[in-house]
């Protein structure tokens, strides 16, 4: 006999899970709370979508946090490689960037989804959207749909609902107190991969909002990163902040504050820029004297004095080590709804080997509603195709030992 499965989420866990089982024959059913599939998939992609990371293995597997032994299993079952292989497979030819991210050659999501989404009906997958779960029925699971209130009793399920960034693409967290009036450990969803707010001045505020700091170096108890980041309205964004955000955002967790170290000008020694600054005129301006002895001008230049106003005023030496390592002082993350993802989730204690929670035998969970985080750069995704199968390999051998 059939068993009956409901996979409840159609991100790229749901999804996978969704391929695995209907290939192992099982019947299928996705429901999806969105009039479409894959939507913060989709929205990934439209910048290019960084489908998996090219480094080495070891390393990849390292970047998880606190989680990554608990993921590695998963992880060996679909690497990198096989997430190329995969995406090849469904007419996706990848390629690796200069930064080791992997990108589709055609820089986009919405072909690998499609061709996904038709695989997934060749092979039976039954793919419901406008299905919002609800809630638990006895023995089901509700639903509100465009029809009205609907109840399903699969003989298995799977949520794959995401964490709670982006909540305007379906990812809300609403699953969070049903999970735990049912006894699940649920660590609080924190912003993973986001912004800091600063305590800019207006006048910095209205002047430099938006200005990127290009070429400069950033390091915190997460280590040092060199690339770009923008300063904006509320306080500092982009790619080299989020290699930052949990180190900061748990520093300020602990301790009530954090700051950001950046390093305004990496391609030049303590040494040069000390001896540099000592052959300016005194009596020349500071910004002249910046931009001659340290190459210091524009928004580097003012946030250097916007954070530290006596800067004027220092020594050759004191404000090369200051140009070399400014305190950025951050006052709390931007809020999870604008995060790229989310941290926290169900506690692993509560999920067996095989992706399913200990207090619910037969609900299996994946993908990021589970407790852990990653960078960008292909690590999140990855992470969540990988869990999606293992779950899907779980639901399988618990449905035969049934």
């Amino acid at each position: 006999m059939t068993k009956q499965i409901a996979i409840i989420g159609g991100g790229p866990a749901g999804l996978m899970a969704a391929e695995v089982l209907s290939a192992a024959g099982h019947a299928v059913t996705v429901y999806e709370a969105m009039p479409t599939f894959g939507r913060k998939f989709l929205l990934a992609g439209k910048s290019g979508l960084n489908i998996t990371h090219s480094e080495d293995f070891s390393s990849f597997t390292e970047r998880f946090g606190s989680a990554s032994a608990r993921l590695r299993p998963a992880l060996e079952a679909f690497t990198p490689d096989d997430v190329r292989h995969w995406a090849a497979g469904l007419g996706t030819e990848t390629f690796v960037g200069t930064s080791g991210r992997v990108f589709p050659k055609v820089m986009k999501a919405s072909p690998l989804l499609r061709a996904w989404l038709r695989r997934l009906e060749a092979q039976g997958v039954a793919l419901r959207t406008r299905h919002r779960w609800v809630g638990f029925a006895e023995n089901g699971y509700r639903f509100e749909t465009p029809e009205g209130p609907v109840t399903v009793q699969p003989e298995t399920a799977l949520l794959a609902l995401g964490g709670a960034s982006w909540p305007r693409l379906g990812s809300d967290a609403a699953w969070v107190p049903w999970l735990r009036d049912k006894g699940i450990v649920i660590a609080d969803l924190q912003p993973a991969n986001c912004g800091f707010d600063v305590a800019w001045s207006e006048a910095f505020r209205e002047r430099f909002a938006g200005e990127p700091l290009k070429s400069v170096s950033t390091t915190s108890d997460a280590g040092t990163f060199q690339g770009e980041f923008v300063a904006s309205k509320d306080g500092i964004e982009g790619s080299l902040v989020y290699a930052h955000s949990a180190a900061l955002r748990d520093r300020l967790l602990a301790q009530g504050q954090a700051t950001l170290a950046v390093d305004l000008a990496p391609g030049r020694t303590m040494e040069r820029l000390v001896r540099d600054l000592a052959r300016q005129d005194a009596k020349a301006s500071f910004s002249n004297r910046l931009r001659k002895g340290a190459g210091q001008e524009g928004v580097k230049a003012v946030l250097l004095r916007e954070l530290v106003p006596d800067a004027n005023r220092m020594a050759p030496e004191e404000l090369a080590g200051l140009i070399k390592s400014l305190p950025i002082p951050v006052v709390r993350p931007r809020p999870i709804a604008e995060a790229i993802s989310s941290a926290g989730g169900i506690a692993w204690s509560d999920l067996d080997e095989n992706y399913m929670l200990k207090p619910l035998p037969g609900l299996f969970a994946a993908g990021e509603m589970l407790d852990w985080e990653a960078p960008t750069g292909g690590y999140l995704l990855t992470a969540c195709l990988a869990t999606g199968r293992a779950a899907a390999r779980g639901i399988d051998a618990w449905l035969g030992s049934q």
